[in-house]
């Protein structure tokens, strides 16, 4: 029996999201560390030096407002926070301001689409906000720390044990970073740790109704690895199981180098963490109208998108493509507006060409592209103007020059020739050709797969500019007549 059918997987993924926001969560310090000294963008706030009092930071509370309708969730009118106490050499304080009672966000759930077009619900458990530790940088005989990142605003966002491979765990976290960025709630630079992921992994003879012991494996910032972790942690567990040993509860690493997870120290339950009301910070009320006039502000979010493009026709890879950055999905549908679906059909194979290359969160290259360019690029080819190897050719010095495409084809000698007399001059040039002879004979026996050699024979004298549709027909017509 494989090991895969012996045993059930089950996994839920805790999401750090790091907000928006210019400064801190309880500081006016910068909130972008990124390229920044370490421990230049503290304030005493951070430092937790004497006499200082967190200050609320209001547009934090407004991108947890937009992240809650993200997730279909409802959002409490009135939340608190908590200090969860723990030691930590970067966490000045001795405490984290976390909200463990009266989260900000509760129960809601996250439509996953799945690689074979079918989806899945992931529910949401709650999100809370909350400020992150600073940064600890091991070395053989001493750590460095960088407060930089103390006090960083975040939202935790929990899900429940809905998860049950690794692929669904992949494509819940590509879902989620969709729905953070798509709605503004944060920058989304993975590299930087903008989303990390802490994946909660257990295993169980199939058919148990009792869950395993779980393993939580701590800031995971890719989804290729959130995939990879949870498949290697699923073969850890079983081989211990199939052993007669136990799995341990506790936290892991993952090491990118060796994709395996790495022992770090025994998993904490919620009663070691001493929470308690934070008595210098008063409970955040909301009124219906607030939360109503925030979510108002929340852009096009992906399954939006993906049921106004469902006329279009676009397979899943395409789809998933176009939706991994929120420029090239928001250029699409501006296209779309302005022309009809076939052109959109043409322009979303491009920008897919285009968002392979790019940061998820890089919107220049789309901007700088107009609606128009890609409206007459596309009308081109549906009018076989241009073929779709010119107009790939076409689209890739546009992106360089942002000259009309018309000019770009021309300059290039890229035009099809579509007029009768010169294909038919060309085609006679090839049946007369004695080297052709048995590819003719084939097409008067009733064999026309050898009609394409033939095409590719016109493509070749004409240098890729014949018509290929207009040179099949003519082919066709002029043996007839031998």
């Amino acid at each position: 029996m494989d090991i895969k059918d012996k045993y059930k997987i089950t996994v839920g993924i805790e999401c750090h999201v790091q907000l928006a926001t210019k400064s801190k969560l309880f500081s006016g310090a910068d909130n972008d560390a990124r390229d920044k000294a370490p421990n230049t963008v503290v304030s005493p706030i951070d430092y937790a030096l004497p006499g200082m009092l967190p200050l609320m930071n209001k547009k934090a509370i407004e991108l947890a407002v937009k992240a809650g309708y993200a997730l279909g969730a409802n959002i409490s009118k009135v939340s608190r926070f908590d200090r969860k106490h723990y030691f930590y050499p970067d966490l000045p304080k001795g405490y984290q301001i976390s909200q463990m009672y009266q989260p900000i966000i509760g129960s809601g759930s996250v439509t996953v689409p799945q690689i074979d077009g079918t989806e899945k619900t992931v529910r949401i458990h709650h999100a809370h906000l909350e400020e992150d530790a600073g940064k600890l940088t091991h070395h053989s005989s001493f750590s460095a720390i960088d407060l930089n990142r103390a006090g960083t605003p975040l939202i935790e966002i929990v899900s429940e044990p809905d998860i049950h491979s690794a692929e669904e765990a992949k494509a819940y976290a590509q879902e989620l970073y969709r729905l953070m960025t798509y709605a503004e709630v944060t920058m989304g630079d993975l590299y930087h740790g903008n989303m990390r992921f802490d994946v909660n992994i257990s295993i169980a003879p199939n058919g148990s109704r009792e869950l395993g012991k779980r393993a939580e494996i701590k800031n995971i910032n890719s989804f290729r690895s959130v995939e990879r972790a949870v498949e290697y942690e699923f073969h850890r567990q079983a081989e211990l199981l199939e052993k007669g040993e136990n799995v341990l509860q506790e936290t892991r690493g993952w090491d990118e180098n060796s994709q395996k997870t790495f022992s770090q120290r025994s998993k904490e339950e919620a009663q070691d963490y001493r929470y308690m009301p934070d008595p210098d910070i008063p409970p955040v009320v909301l009124t219906e109208e607030q939360i109503s006039e925030i979510i108002k502000t929340v852009p096009k979010l992906p399954n939006e998108y993906r049921k106004s493009w469902v006329n279009i026709g676009f397979d899943n890879t395409v789809l998933n493509a176009l939706l991994a950055n929120k420029y090239s999905a928001m250029k699409l549908d501006s296209v779309k507006n302005k022309s009809n679906d076939q052109v959109a059909k043409k322009v979303g194979i491009w920008l897919t060409m285009l968002s392979n290359g790019i940061e998820p969160q890089d919107s220049t290259v789309f901007d700088s592209i107009s609606e128009e360019n890609l409206i007459e690029l596309a009308n081109l080819v549906i009018e076989n103007k241009l073929s779709a190897t010119a107009a790939k050719e076409v689209f890739n010095i546009m992106i360089e020059t942002h000259d009309k495409p018309s000019i770009i084809a021309k300059n290039k000698g890229l035009f099809q020739i579509t007029d009768t007399e010169s294909i038919v001059t060309i085609v006679s040039q090839i049946i007369n050709d004695s080297s052709n002879k048995n590819a003719i004979d084939d097409i008067k026996s009733g064999n026309h797969k050898a009609i394409g050699f033939l095409v590719g024979q016109v493509m070749k004298l004409s240098k890729g500019s014949a018509n290929p549709s207009s040179a099949q027909k003519i082919i066709i017509e002029e043996i007839d007549k031998l």
